[in-house]
Order: C-alpha cells, then structure tokens, then sequence
C-alpha cells in the first residue's frame, strides 16, 4: 500500500482557555500547539497533510501559511468524526492518519509504529493507560483481548469507567476503510456529536483486527483544554530538552528553571545559570558560561565567552573570549570580535565591535564600526540618528574615547587618537591627535546660591 494522508483536527475553539486565540495557536515553547504536531507530521514525509479549521479560520490560514497544508472547513462543531469527514474528498487512496492540533508532544516513533501496523485487515489505535482515567473514553476489549469499541466517559457504565486502558483519539486506518465507516456514524448519544471512535466497533463488525499502541510515556499524548494543562505540558517539554542538554554535556544549574523556544546547540562544557531563556537559533561555544536571568535570541556565542546575569542578546555574532554584562543589551546587528567587551548597562546595534576593544559601562553604540585595541568611556553615545535617517561613525584602532562624549554621525575618529571627556564631536578626529571641545569653566568665589523667597506672614 502506498500513500499517506494526515488529518490533522484544528476547528475548536478552546473555550476554557478564556482566550480570543484558537485554542491550537497559543503557544508552547515559543511555537504554536498545530506547529509542533505539523512538524511532527512531516518527519513522516505523507503525500498530503490536511488541517481541519473551523473557530478561527483565518487566523489558522495565516498561522500555517509557510506549511504545505490542505484545510478543511468545519462550520460547526459536531464531533470529531464529523470533522474528519470535512477532509474526506481530499483523501487519497493510501494510509490515513487522525491527529489533534492541541496535542503537541507526539512522537514521530510512536506514530511510525502505529502506521506499521495498518493495512486491509488491520487499523491502529493509539492507548494509553492511565491511573486517573477521569474525562478520557475507555478501550473495551473482548474475551480474546481484542479491542473491539470505545466508550465515552458520559456514555460508559460503571463497570466501564473503571478501565484504565484509554482512547487518544490518535487512529490510523486505510483510505477505504475510513470511507466506508464515516458515513456510518451516528450523533445518537450523551453529547449529540458524531464520534470518530465509533469506527472501532465498525472495524470489529467487518472482522477488521484493532491493532494498539501506546506511547513512551502518557505526557506525549497529553492534550490542552485549560492555562493549567499548557503550563504543564511547557514545563513537560522544557524537561525533555533540559535532559538532552545535560546528556549531551551542559552543565545545568537547575534544569526546571530553563527555557528554550526554538533550538539551541552547545559546545562541550557549557555552564547555563537559572532563568535562561533562549529563542530562535542559538548557538554556544565550547566553554561559554551565561549567568542568570540571560535572554538570548538568534545569535552567536564563541567559546570561552561569558555572559554576566540579567543580559538581553539579540540578532548578536560573538567571535569568542567575549566579555558580556551583567545588564547588557546586544541588539541586531551587533558583530564582537575575538575578546571584545560589552559591559554593563550598554546598549549596541549594528556595531562592529573590534579585536579586544572595551565598552565597560553606561554607553550606546549603533551604526558603528570599532577597530582593535578600542576603549570606550561610559556614558559614551553615537548620535546615529537625526530624526529621519541613521548615520554610521567610525572608530580607528587604539583610540580612546572619554567618558560622556557624545559622536555626532556621521563621524569618524582616527586611530590612536584621543578624545577628552565630556566632548561632543561633530567633526572627524585626525589621526593620533586629541580632540577637546569643552567650554573654558568659569569660577565665582564667595557665590551666593538662590534662596527660596519666604512668604510673609499675615
């Protein structure tokens, strides 16, 4: 049999997230709940994908817009097998496999060993038993051991409710079985929906073997309904990356207290302090330590670096031997040669920083070229832009740059030059020379500093 169609079922609403965003978009570890079940998907390279939309529609159709998706309308929300048939004229003629967008920890293994199994004779349930089953349908089997329906939780009797062995809703079938059961669903029951899990009592019925499966563990096919569940599942999912972390030789200060909301790799013996919170495409050295509090986005961190507490690093290339922080704040742009120093409370955009060149403290640098050997007074600024357009400055090798000068841009110092503390420069900085544009100061002895008036009394 060849071909594979994916289902995946997007169209409710999420009431009990309180929330004017479908259910499925809000977000774990920086990733819509559908993304992580569309990636999933695709590591199992079907033929077609098919996403059920319904509540939302539009925001679904711009969310996923970059995904190789078909959707399919479900105008009203009769159930889960009345969803499916939404996608049924799209099907091909190959396997089909029914997936949740609020259940986003599946594994691609589990689902290869589920697909494994179906075939003419035989479909594939996912199970997972439970020591709480409260809320999920019960797998009934037969005197062989074979299951042969699913029992809702409000349609099930006493002796039901006490099975432990429970539906994900997750199924895989043929393109013609699927076909000739759906149209056999029935809404006669608790809820008034057309439930998909009726097609296992169907499947018995034609002597088509139920064949099941369950997952590594019962997190991966946990779904969201409520906050608390989505929080849950974040902490779940930032466990499992914090253990792959420290197989791979990170060393974790406390691997609860870590965020990672895209993908991070790291070098051999990287430290990373508490409340780290990485997103994007982060790359770290070997040797780098981040203390506390950091929040590094898409960028680049050279060996042997260290990034001080409570840093905000964005869109930044790190060559290595980098000095950041505490307090710092990399913008786009922002390009450290090897030993480089961004200190304290300074700010950077599109600066490139030089070999071993220094802002300790108190400073912004943007649209800004450094060469090597550079330092940088605090309270330092590159005036780059002038209300309409940025303009660049440039900075010649060894120059020395005193506190509280202010670089009118565009403007260039030479290098080896000097510039007095305290100097604004609007004009370019010969090289070696020293640049001074402060006012003569003036002294009054014996002056008498204003005084508030007294008010006189009545």
């Amino acid at each position: 049999m060849q071909g594979l169609d994916i289902v995946i079922l997007a169209a409710g609403k999420g009431t009990r997230m309180r929330s004017q965003i479908p259910k499925v978009l809000h977000t774990l570890a920086g990733k819509p709940m559908v993304q992580h079940v569309l990636d999933t998907a695709s590591g199992l390279r079907p033929d077609r994908t098919h996403v059920v939309i319904g509540h939302g529609a539009e925001q679904l159709r711009e969310a996923l817009a970059e995904n190789a998706v078909h959707f399919a309308v479900q105008a009203e929300q009769k159930g889960t097998g009345h969803a499916v048939a939404q996608a049924i004229e799209q099907l091909g003629s190959g396997k089909v496999l029914i997936l949740y967008g609020d259940v986003p920890l599946l594994r691609r293994e589990s689902l290869l060993e589920l697909l494994a199994q179906v075939d003419e004779q035989h479909m594939g349930l996912l199970t997972v038993t439970l020591e709480d089953p409260a809320g999920y349908g019960r797998i009934v089997r037969n005197d062989a051991g074979n299951a042969v329906a699913i029992v809702e939780q409000k349609d099930a009797s006493s002796a039901q409710l006490a099975i432990s062995e429970c539906n994900t809703g997750i199924m895989a079938m043929t393109s013609a079985q699927l076909k000739r059961w759906l149209p056999q669903l029935s809404a006669e029951n608790a809820q008034g929906e057309y439930y998909l899990t009726d097609v296992i009592a169907m499947a018995a019925d034609e002597g088509i073997k139920v064949c099941t499966a369950q997952p590594a563990t019962a997190v991966e096919v946990e779904g969201v309904n409520n906050r608390a569940q989505m929080a849950r599942l974040e902490r779940a999912y930032q466990q499992q990356i914090a253990e792959k972390l420290m197989a791979e030789g990170v060393a974790l200060a406390d691997p609860a207290r870590l965020d990672v909301r895209g993908r991070l790799s790291c070098g051999h013996d990287v430290f990373i302090d508490v409340g780290c919170v990485f997103e994007g495409n982060v790359e770290l050295g070997e040797g780098v330590r981040i203390g506390p509090y950091c929040v590094i986005k898409n960028s680049t961190i050279g060996a042997e670096s260290v990034i001080d507490s409570h840093s905000v690093i964005e869109g930044t290339v790190a060559a290595g031997l980098n000095q950041i922080g505490p307090f710092a704040r990399l913008r786009p742009g922002t390009r450290l040669a090897i030993k480089a120093k961004v200190g304290n409370f300074v700010e950077t955009k599109n600066a490139d920083v030089g070999e071993g060149s220094k802002i300790n403290h108190l400073s912004y640098v943007g649209d800004a070229r450094l060469g090597r050997d550079v330092n940088v007074g605090a309270g330092t600024i590159t005036c780059n832009y002038d209300g309409a357009n940025k303009h660049h400055t440039d900075i010649g090798d060894n120059a020395f740059i005193g506190s509280n000068t202010a670089l009118v841009a565009p403007v260039s110092v030479g290098k080896g030059a000097t510039v007095g503390a305290g100097s604004t420069i609007a004009k370019d900085v010969t090289d070696y020379a020293l640049a001074v544009t402060r006012s003569r100061q003036i002294e009054k002895i014996d002056w008498l500093r204003p005084s508030k008036k007294t008010k006189p009394s009545t």
